[in-house]
């Protein structure tokens, strides 16, 4: 595992947000239903839970968030995941996760990939109204639009 960061700049060039997370590898094993469980909640990586630090506010999933420092989690089933900012930092794991500091949960879609994503990757796209983040792993691919 090691620890890897992305972020992505609005116009003209302000940074929006970052996205710190560590990329466990696939090894030949099963995740999605096996690794992770499906309906349990994921840190989104390996070690210390993913934090997702917002620059300006922004909308996702049609709540407005404010700037500030989030940690990032999801349920993952076959068809969706549910994507959950919570309040609460510097986490290990999701052993810690409290839903009562839920500060929004939406529910994106689950891509099948062709091929296999070797180690948990996190990536930042633009769209036409601000960005994705883009989570995939193994043949799983998912995307939340955060609008800014």
């Amino acid at each position: 595992n090691f620890s890897s960061n992305v972020s992505v700049k609005g116009n003209p060039g302000t940074l929006v947000a970052r996205v710190i997370y560590s990329r466990p590898q696939l090894k030949g094993r099963v995740i999605f239903g096996k690794l992770e469980p499906f309906g349990k909640v994921w840190r989104l990586g390996a070690n210390q839970a993913t934090e997702l630090d917002l620059y300006v506010p922004v909308t996702i999933g049609g709540h407005q968030v404010p700037k500030g420092r989030y940690t990032l989690y999801a349920i993952p089933e076959t068809d969706h995941w549910t994507m959950i900012l919570n309040s609460q930092t510097d986490t290990w794991g999701a052993f810690g996760y409290k839903q009562a500091k839920d500060v929004l949960r939406t529910d994106v879609p689950v891509t099948t990939l062709d091929q296999p994503v070797e180690a948990f990757t996190m990536v930042f796209e633009k769209s036409d109204s601000g960005a994705n983040l883009v989570m995939a792993w193994d043949k799983t691919e998912v995307k939340l639009p955060i609008a800014f």
